[in-house]
């Protein structure tokens, strides 16, 4: 923003004939004392209106000052004109001057007449004259006469000059030649021309001053437009340094953005960040940036040494002081240094300082931008050890399936022999007692020996599944993908569990739509899946409710779903069930049992065919749906 005057400065006097003015003198020398002929007024007032319109259209103080003494000085033909102008301690300097060539100069002198008092000050300030026409004969103060006989003057006349209601200065006619008789129109004159003088620093003043408002008006511009640019570049700082935290999750590289990128944009000359240890006695240098080579990396400090620093950082408090600085190598050199605390809710983590030479120093916001990145590197710091635990953890826990998987793998074969060998006798015993009892075995030794027979194929299913699951994926290599004709094949699965149905008091719907597509998948794996499932149906359905199974065509995808009523899976546990091992606690209406690894290997079995196994639970209903290709691959 600019103030602009509405002055045109004019550089010249319109044309002025002072020979007229001479002659129109010599004229009034003959009249009486008590006249003054019309062409001296004609000319008094030609001057006073030239004057006074250099004033209106001139901003130059000193042009304006210097040609009006100066014509000033031709029209009353004396010897020195000049102004006085006063200084705050009444004391005053002769600004212009403009004198005959035989004149002495007095321009510049300071003069401080002691006589002159805040009473002439005031008289002067209400417009008193002071007219002296013969220093000589006049009866003036020692130290006023001393002053004007010190440069030549034998006759006076003083002016007041007055500027926004202050005596700004003097207007004064010097005659040195000889006595002088001041006319009343001179005096006339002279009071006038000091009225449009005062104007004329009037004028000056308030185009100085609007020009010192200009000069503060785009000064506080810049500063704002500087500031606002800074506050973007600030901005977009720690923008960038965020995204590349947020990008990272290595604490070290986090670090390494930090330092680099404040050092960098706050061009400063070391910058680096220590973290404290678990109880806050030691601080270690992290990172260090620095223009020169580093020096602090790695370097402890102990926090019981500096307490009051770290009473303060641990505090949350930012600090800048000015100290000596030994890890420059340079004896008794001091710099600046601010230090802001890298915290968040848990806790300060360390700290981030910051280098600068002792003459320089870190502004407002400057400062606020340092806190911002320092909090954000918190999070980073709280992130990247996070993560890093939990990576520890996954390995742990990748280490600890891979032990397990290694136990089952080998108790699984452990235990295979010996139930083959079980179940081996089992038979031939049953083939050996029919040989000799034959039919008049009792109904408790048959039930004994129908116990002991599943059993047997319980725990022969249970070794088959787990090293089902522990060769999971070479079982893929066996799979052998064939036409599955879903209306012929399905009753096939459904009949062994029909005789338990009943006994359980369920009730068995198929829900299969007339020309259901073909699939093509492998046999021996969706049997393996509907038979978990459906075992696993009949497990858990009270008497009186039902099991059923749905099949849906949808585009090139088969969804089959195996329903059972009078149950439902807490939201809690719905995801865990496919969890190997993991049993719904208390849900077994038929006390069945089981090892928790029939879900498991039922999710590994579809994942295998390209598809996969949901679960919807709601009050009395529970469904697990398998979607899988229409074509899977072999």
């Amino acid at each position: 923003m600019r103030i602009e005057n509405n002055f045109e400065q004019e550089k010249f006097l319109p044309d002025f004939n002072f020979e007229k003015v001479k002659t129109a003198r010599l004229q009034t020398e003959h009249t009486d004392r008590g006249s003054v002929s019309f062409s001296l007024e004609t000319q008094t007032d030609n001057l006073l209106a030239a004057i006074a319109l250099k004033i209106r259209h001139s901003l130059d103080l000193e042009v304006i000052l210097q040609q009006t003494v100066a014509e000033v000085r031709q029209f009353l033909q004396s010897d020195r004109v000049l102004i006085y102008r006063f200084e705050p301690d009444l004391s005053g300097v002769i600004a212009v001057e403009s004198l005959t060539e035989n004149t002495q100069s007095v321009f510049g002198h300071r003069l401080h007449d002691p006589c002159f008092t805040n009473k002439h000050l005031e008289s002067y300030k209400q417009g008193q004259i002071h007219l002296v026409e013969d220093v000589e004969q006049a009866e003036l103060v020692t130290c006023y006469s001393d002053v004007l006989k010190k440069f030549g003057v034998k006759a006076n006349l003083v002016v007041p000059i007055v500027a926004n209601d202050q005596l700004w200065g003097l207007l004064i006619a010097h005659h040195c030649r000889a006595p002088r008789r001041w006319q009343v129109a001179e005096v006339d004159l002279l009071k006038q021309l000091a009225i449009q003088v005062g104007i004329a620093v009037q004028q000056a003043e308030l185009y100085d001053q609007v020009q010192s408002l200009n000069v503060y008006l785009e000064q506080k511009v810049n500063q704002r437009t500087a500031r606002l640019q800074r506050s973007i570049q600030f901005e977009t700082l720690t923008h960038k340094v965020m995204k590349k935290m947020r990008d990272s999750l290595d604490e070290l590289q986090i670090l390494q953005t930090v330092t680099q990128e404040i050092g960098q944009v706050l061009n400063i000359d070391r910058c680096k960040i220590e973290l404290y240890n678990g109880d806050r006695t030691k601080a270690e240098v992290a990172y260090e940036y620095t223009k020169a080579s580093p020096n602090c990396q790695g370097r402890t400090r102990i926090v019981a040494d500096f307490p009051e620093l770290d009473a303060q950082l641990l505090q949350k408090q930012s600090l800048q002081f000015v100290e000596f600085v030994p890890e420059l190598n340079l004896l008794q050199t001091q710099a600046t240094r601010l230090v802001c605390p890298i915290y968040d809710d848990q806790g300060v983590l360390g700290n981030l300082w910051l280098l600068r030479p002792k003459e320089a120093y870190f502004e407002v916001d400057e400062i606020m931008l340092v806190e911002q990145v320092a909090n954000q590197c918190a999070i980073a710091i709280r992130q990247a050890r996070l993560y890093q635990q939990s990576q520890i953890q996954v390995q742990e826990l990748a280490r600890l399936n891979l032990l397990k998987d290694d136990f089952l793998k080998t108790i699984s074969h452990e235990l295979r022999t010996p139930m083959s060998s079980i179940q081996l006798a089992s038979e031939t015993l049953e083939t050996l007692l029919d040989k000799e009892i034959g039919n008049k075995r009792s109904a408790t030794f048959a039930r004994v020996l129908d116990i002991f027979r599943s059993a047997c194929n319980r725990q022969n299913q249970l070794v088959n599944d787990l090293l089902t699951l522990c060769y999971i994926d070479a079982k893929k290599e066996m799979m052998t993908m064939q036409w599955i004709d879903l209306s012929v094949w399905l009753p096939q699965i459904i009949e062994p569990f029909t005789e338990r149905i009943e006994h359980q008091q369920q009730t068995l719907k198929i829900n299969l739509p007339a020309n259901f597509p073909q699939f093509k998948a492998d046999i021996s794996t969706i049997r393996r899946i509907l038979t978990e499932l459906l075992n696993n149906a009949c497990k858990y359905t009270p008497a009186g409710e039902t099991i059923g199974i749905t099949a849906l065509a949808k585009d090139q995808r088969i969804e089959l779903i195996i329903l059972n009523t009078g149950i439902e899976i807490p939201l809690a546990e719905q995801q865990r069930v496919f969890d190997k091992f993991y049993r719904i606690p208390n849900r077994d209406p038929w006390q069945y049992g089981g090892t928790g690894i029939g879900l498991a290997l039922v999710k590994n079995l579809i994942e295998l065919l390209g598809g996969n196994i949901s679960l919807t639970s709601q009050p009395g209903k529970t469904s697990f749906i398998l979607d899988f290709p229409r074509e899977v691959d072999g």
